[in-house]
């Protein structure tokens, strides 16, 4: 498995979790916890566009991306 593929996986991944903790913080009704999954949404969104970064980085340095 390529590093762009494992890449591709854990960015679709990460999506998925932030969905869920957006689906948890609509679900709750403690203000407590809403406001946890809303911080923890908030860290899963700055690492999903980091990830999305290093992705972009290696579609423009890898031969096979540019097609």
């Amino acid at each position: 498995m390529t590093v762009g593929t494992k890449i591709a996986q854990t960015i679709a991944n990460c999506e998925s979790v932030l969905a869920n903790l957006h689906s948890f913080t609509l679900d709750t009704q403690d203000q407590n916890v809403k406001q946890m999954f809303k911080n923890l949404a908030q860290q899963q969104q700055m690492i999903l566009e980091s990830l999305k970064s290093r992705q972009a980085y290696i579609e423009s340095e890898e031969p096979q991306y540019k097609q």
